[in-house]
């Protein structure tokens, strides 16, 4: 059940990626069949609860995000959690109404799925948290090319604290059962460090990721001071794929922004998760 109401329009359209639609479409078309590590042929899509996903510009970190959701057999609905980079809005802001666009096409909010995760309690319908922000935003083109007629929830996320994310994540678990929704993390991971610095850090954050421990996850970023922008909604997702019955996590690739600057002096890190 899709609603008609107000629509989101893009925000980063002709800086993130690509404004024209068919330069779009033919760009991720491009980044989901690039093959990471030199592997010859692609390996089959599975059946996924989560993903982390990167949501730099594409020329930084769209290789990384390519290769995550070409891993991922994705199915007609999503959960997207983001994080809140500009500081509008509420803490927990769910888009109510009708779709979001980009130059692809338009990609409907499904009621259903917005009307569970208000019954939690936990959420409240808000655009204005949306309407600047670029992190769920970035997700979709991948989307709508692995499944063109997904339809979608989206969360913007604020600082919250270890239980709230629990409580948040077990909200989305249910939804996501009920709707056999994937539940989506966007998240870049260190910023402007050094690359090897940036890795190391990122080793950390990841370690924890990779073994299903949000609560880890959560502690070990905020005690080494790790610049992952969105270790609320990685948090929140990794609450939510646990209850789902999250056995195992597969880390699809890992980069950073020297990729394609060449400049490791200064460097925003991008990494792209699994979890089945």
């Amino acid at each position: 059940m899709f609603d008609t109401g107000m629509d989101r329009q893009p925000a980063v359209a002709g800086r993130f990626y690509p404004a024209s639609p068919s330069v779009l479409a033919e760009e991720v078309a491009t980044l989901l069949a690039e093959r990471p590590n030199g592997r010859p042929t692609p390996e089959p899509p599975l059946p996924a609860i989560g993903v982390l996903a990167p949501h730099a510009g594409y020329m930084y970190s769209g290789a990384v995000a390519g290769a995550t959701y070409a891993r991922v057999d994705v199915p007609e609905r999503a959960i997207v959690l983001c994080p809140n980079h500009t500081g509008m809005g509420e803490r927990v802001a769910l888009w109510p109404s009708g779709a979001w666009l980009t130059p692809i096409g338009r990609v409907p909010v499904d009621v259903s799925l917005n009307r569970d995760l208000i019954a939690s309690g936990l959420v409240v319908e808000d655009r204005e948290a949306h309407r600047h922000e670029h992190a769920a935003e970035v997700q979709l083109p991948f989307l709508q090319l692995r499944r063109p007629e997904i339809a979608i929830a989206v969360l913007c996320l604020g600082p919250l604290s270890l239980d709230r994310c629990r409580e948040l994540g077990l909200a989305v678990a249910a939804a996501a059962r009920r709707h056999r929704a994937l539940v989506v993390a966007s998240s870049d991971m260190s910023h402007y460090l050094p690359a090897r610095v940036a890795r190391e850090k990122d080793e950390l954050a990841l370690d924890r990721l990779l073994a299903l421990d949000p609560e880890g996850l959560y502690e070990v970023v905020r005690r080494e001071d790790i610049s992952m922008c969105g270790f609320i909604p990685a948090t929140a997702m990794l609450f939510a794929a646990k209850e789902l019955g999250a056995r195992e996590a597969e880390l699809v690739r890992y980069g950073s922004s020297a990729d394609a600057t060449g400049d490791e002096s200064s460097v925003v890190g991008y990494a792209g998760a699994v979890i089945f």
